[in-house]
């Protein structure tokens, strides 16, 4: 059986994401699982070059998974003959450039959202791609979780008849560094760093209402800065500069409204981090990361409001559970496994440079609303 070896400079592996979702539960999964099967019956193996600002970190984790190939030479990895992928998870200020050092050396790119800082450079780096004959893909990976799959499912089959509503709330509380470590890093709190959950997040929901439910015609967003300070990993108090919660109305196809709520600042009352309620005239559904419950027409209870009255019904109950029926996978994994096969086979693979434009272009004008204070119709993206 022939094996394919494939090399992957992967930047910025040392921060949360970049190591436990992309290398460990991606690339590393991927060789533990002996490989990536090709239609022809190659074997595609993944060769990690760790890239990094940090040697000492870079040496640590490749001494922790038996890897040798690791730099502190961004330049250096993208000159190696023996890699064809540039994969990027840096902090979001600093992705613009080293994409466009990747481009230049020829390499495929595959990275973190958002693409960029802004609209216009996110199109330009879309357009960069195409111009060099490379592939490009984005990190869409809300639509490879299980919830969202069988979402997606229920959307496809018509359950829902026609889609009124979505709601969606997602966030929990990150810890502000002073009597409890933050677990999240600081950067995420200043708007010169790239911050701001709106920047972050608004490129999720785009691709995630856009995949399952419609495509989205029009933001109205109110965010805040909730908590003014914050301490950073060295114990210094630092002013956020960033926004750490937004309140978020969208217009989509078919005069569907999603309200989606994304906080730093709320603590969790409901079954998972992320939820999403879709109404429909036959049907609603309640999709979380792994669960989605439904509730159809024909079985939906009619209470009646009393407020002089304990509750007496158990309003969870009469929810259904949506069966798995397949394997579910983790979900950067999957789609590190749709990219690898778009680079070495040409299969179909979406999420390009211009689905992450679009997320960056959501997020830019929810900024936009929040700072006019009004509804913002938002523009097709040209390729």
């Amino acid at each position: 059986m022939a094996r394919r070896p494939l090399g992957i400079v992967m930047n910025g592996v040392t921060g949360r994401m970049g190591y436990r979702q992309h290398l460990l539960r991606s690339i590393l999964a991927i060789r533990d699982q002996g490989g990536l099967r090709l239609a022809d019956g190659t074997v595609l193996w993944p060769e990690p070059v760790l890239v990094g600002r940090n040697a000492g970190k870079l040496r640590a984790l490749a001494d922790r998974h038996g890897l040798t190939e690791w730099t502190t030479d961004l330049n250096a990895a993208l000159e190696r003959s023996d890699v064809e992928i540039y994969f990027d998870a840096q902090v979001t200020s600093a992705r613009a450039a080293a994409i466009r050092a990747a481009v230049a050396a020829g390499k495929h790119v595959y990275t973190e959202k958002p693409l960029a800082e802004d609209t216009a450079e996110a199109v330009a780096l879309a357009r960069l791609a195409d111009e060099a004959g490379v592939k490009h893909g984005v990190v869409q990976d809300k639509l490879f979780l299980p919830g969202l799959r069988k979402l997606k499912r229920l959307v496809d089959g018509g359950f829902f008849g026609r889609i009124l509503s979505v709601r969606g709330e997602f966030g929990y509380w990150v810890f502000e560094g002073d009597w409890q470590e933050a677990q999240r890093p600081s950067w995420n709190y200043r708007a010169e760093d790239g911050g701001g959950i709106i920047l972050d997040m608004f490129a999720h929901w785009r691709y995630v209402l856009e995949d399952i439910v419609a495509p989205v015609r029009s933001v109205q967003c109110l965010g805040a800065t909730h908590i003014p300070e914050r301490v950073d990993e060295n114990g210094k108090t630092y002013t956020c500069t960033a926004d750490d919660a937004a309140y978020g109305i969208f217009e989509l196809d078919g005069g569907i409204i999603a309200q989606i709520n994304s906080s730093w600042t709320t603590r969790v009352f409901r079954d998972e981090l992320v939820e999403f309620q879709v109404d429909g005239t036959e049907g609603s559904a309640v999709a979380g990361l792994r669960r989605c419950r439904v509730q159809h027409r024909a079985m939906t209870p009619k209470p009646v409001w009393n407020p002089d009255l304990p509750a007496t019904e158990k309003f969870r109950d009469q929810w259904q559970e949506v069966p798995d029926n397949e394997d579910f996978d983790n979900g950067f994994k999957v789609q590190w496994e749709m990219f690898l096969r778009h680079v070495a086979e040409d299969a179909e693979f979406t999420w390009d440079f211009y689905a992450g434009a679009r997320g960056v272009q959501l997020a830019e004008l929810g900024l936009r609303s929040w700072r006019e204070g009004r509804r913002i119709e938002i523009p097709e993206l040209g390729r």
